[in-house]
């Protein structure tokens, strides 16, 4: 399902991957690939792709979403040597595509044939404190781990969080379009708290992603669409692609 705001297209392919259309022409996507949500799929038009952590680090996703003149936004900590995965190093990537490496604070403006894409980097994390800690304090996602991003896509902004809580500093951001990380499972942010941030964040729409990938991050995202339709605010769902 594609999912139409305003001038927009936003279409969950799987996991943490959503591909955002601008109508003028511009296109973005998410942390890219793994457990095999891209199988055959080589658009290879993507004018940005942003990955958020090592875990969302998939080159071959990469490379099958971004266009020859692609700006890649990757987040500073982002370390294929500390991946338990067969991943081609960052200097890859670098030969074929324009890389950025960001911080949790840089704005990046990526010049497109189609116009521009302004991307915003912002703190993203599991709260060492908070309900995905352990008794120790020990989080899948500690702070400086990854980053999230605020995608300002012809006059629209997405944020995608990343796999992160939802941090009460989310809700000061002006958002168009919120991708909310519903999955849970100890890992990010569940149904009920996502809900609790679209009401406080007060977006324009609501997409869930990252969630029924596999059994640790099952969710039920109709409970979810609902819970936050309740809320008075807009929100699309697309069951298809969670099962993917």
């Amino acid at each position: 399902m594609t999912v139409r705001h305003g001038n927009l297209t936003v279409e969950w392919l799987g996991y943490a991957t959503a591909r955002i259309e601008a109508a003028s022409g511009p296109i973005a996507y998410t942390d890219p690939g793994r457990y095999g949500v891209l199988d055959d799929y080589w658009a290879r038009d993507g004018d940005l792709v942003v990955v958020t952590h090592d875990h969302h680090y998939d080159p071959d996703g990469i490379r099958s979403v971004a266009a020859d003149d692609a700006t890649v936004v990757i987040y500073e900590n982002v370390d294929p040597d500390r991946i338990d995965r067969d991943v081609a190093p960052i200097a890859d990537l670098a030969a074929d595509y324009e890389v950025v490496r960001v911080d949790d604070e840089t704005r990046v403006d990526v010049e497109t044939g189609a116009g521009e894409i302004t991307v915003w980097s912002v703190a993203a994390h599991n709260d060492p404190e908070g309900p995905n800690a352990d008794a120790n304090g020990t989080v899948t996602h500690p702070p400086g781990f990854g980053c999230g991003f605020l995608l300002d896509v012809e006059d629209h902004t997405v944020f995608w969080p990343g796999d992160s809580d939802a941090l009460d500093g989310f809700a000061e951001l002006d958002v168009s379009v919120f991708l909310a990380n519903i999955g849970g499972g100890g890992i990010v942010s569940d149904r009920h708290a996502a809900a609790e941030l679209a009401e406080a964040m007060d977006p324009d729409l609501v997409v869930p992603i990252h969630y029924d990938t596999f059994e640790q991050l099952a969710a039920d995202g109709e409970a979810f669409a609902g819970d936050v339709a309740s809320r008075s605010i807009p929100v699309a769902l697309d069951e298809r692609s969670a099962n993917q």
